[in-house]
């Protein structure tokens, strides 16, 4: 059921803009009637969609979440609009992108995907294999980002990014050992920014693919930063560079 569903304001704001048509309905909790309510639901009959009155206690449990704002919507999936070659095609300029290995947990996707979308990243790219896909939770995080920014799952993440090399974009991994830091590093190319999950990092068979290995300066006592936190410094490292 999750996979049908949307929750949050931004969330099914942005299906609202981007796909209206795929919008089953939408639960919303009628005994809110503040501004943001009224505006959303402005915006929801502008748009066509069917708006059912509900409470607290069915929109959590619609959900599987408290932190539904009032907001649930019953959605029908939007077919992929993109491959990665077509993205590429398309996206002109150079390419920056995201690839996340092994990354499962739907918080840290979400958040992901709201670091790429800011930073102007052309798609996320991860295995169909032990990784997250697109799900309420992912969304809701995401605040609108799992609508706006291509999360493209591959077969053979390998294989993938050797596809890449062959369009001369660089793949730049990173891990807490290597020698290089991420501030020393020329990102202003064509690059894949690769990052693994917590605690296992990438998988040897993505870090042996990567053409160069970089890392994070820590300073302070932990080792490492959460998934999306890094994701976050790297791709904004990349973007000052770009703006240069």
């Amino acid at each position: 059921m999750s996979g049908t569903l949307l929750f949050g304001f931004h969330a099914v704001t942005v299906r609202l803009k981007t796909a209206p048509e795929s919008i089953v309905d939408i639960h919303v909790d009628a005994t809110r009637r503040d501004a943001r309510m009224r505006q959303f639901a402005e915006r929801a009959q502008a748009a066509g969609a069917r708006l059912v009155d509900s409470d607290d206690a069915r929109l959590t449990q619609l959900c599987g979440s408290p932190r539904h704002q009032g907001v649930v919507a019953r959605v029908k999936p939007v077919p992929a609009r993109h491959s990665l070659d077509d993205v590429l095609d398309e996206a002109g300029g150079t390419p920056l992108l995201l690839v996340l290995d092994g990354v499962t947990d739907p918080h840290n996707l979400g958040a992901c995907l709201r670091v790429a979308d800011g930073a102007g990243v052309q798609a996320v790219v991860a295995p169909k294999d032990h990784a997250v896909g697109i799900n309420a939770t992912v969304a809701k995080v995401a605040s609108g980002a799992a609508e706006t920014v291509p999360y493209l799952m591959v077969t053979n993440l390998a294989r993938t990014l050797n596809e890449l090399k062959e369009r001369d974009i660089r793949i730049i991994g990173f891990s807490d050992d290597a020698e290089r830091t991420l501030y020393e590093a020329d990102l202003t190319g064509p690059v894949a920014l690769v990052l693994g999950a917590e605690g296992p990092g990438m998988r040897q068979l993505t870090r042996k693919t990567c053409d160069e290995l970089l890392r994070i300066p820590m300073q302070g006592a932990v080792e490492s930063l959460n998934v999306s936190v890094a994701s976050a410094v790297c791709l904004y490292e990349a973007l000052r560079q770009r703006l240069k």
